[in-house]
């Protein structure tokens, strides 16, 4: 049954995830159904923790901070970016628990990306995994078939990410 919305608002991410192609599933299927594996441990929990460290230490820089911020709050007043229209489409916008994941996500994903700063496209790739399950659509939106993700890209349209190149401003202050 689903899960009520202050429920679904404590998982970081809603990934889309698709059927697997005909060979995909054939060695899934031969993988779970086959023979034993003797499986070994790829990384300790020190390790773990320890990259959990290094994400934290990612640069954020105070106007990609904001640009997150009017992100979720573009959910929730979207007149204030220019989107009227969403207005009547959005019964409920999304929490400050979505902020907070853009920004620990934009980190983590950073720190896979081999930077040790934060960029806007670090944010705007996450954003409709972040908000595409926050989003309670009226139901002029269901009956107009309208997606959250189809909200989720005007949103991104409308807010503009920070224009400034942020490496100079992070190299600057790293050097400090």
């Amino acid at each position: 049954y689903p899960l009520p919305e202050a429920q679904v608002d404590r998982f970081m991410m809603k990934v889309l995830v698709g059927y697997p192609s005909e060979e995909e599933e054939f060695v899934i299927v031969e993988r779970v159904t086959g023979m034993e594996q003797t499986v070994a441990a790829v990384t300790s929990t020190e390790r773990l923790a320890e990259l959990q460290r290094a994400c934290r230490r990612v640069y954020v820089d105070p106007s990609l901070l904001q640009y997150a911020v009017r992100l979720v709050f573009a959910t929730r007043e979207p007149a204030r970016y220019g989107l009227e229209d969403l207005t009547r489409l959005l019964a409920f916008g999304a929490s400050p628990r979505a902020t907070i994941h853009l920004i620990e996500g934009a980190r983590a994903l950073a720190c896979l990306r081999g930077r040790a700063y934060a960029l806007p496209e670090d944010v705007t790739d996450l954003v409709p995994d972040v908000l595409r399950h926050r989003l309670v659509l009226s139901y002029e939106a269901l009956a107009e078939a309208m997606s959250a993700d189809q909200i989720v890209r005007r949103i991104l349209s409308a807010v503009p990410a920070p224009e400034a190149p942020l490496e100079a401003h992070v190299d600057a202050s790293l050097a400090g």
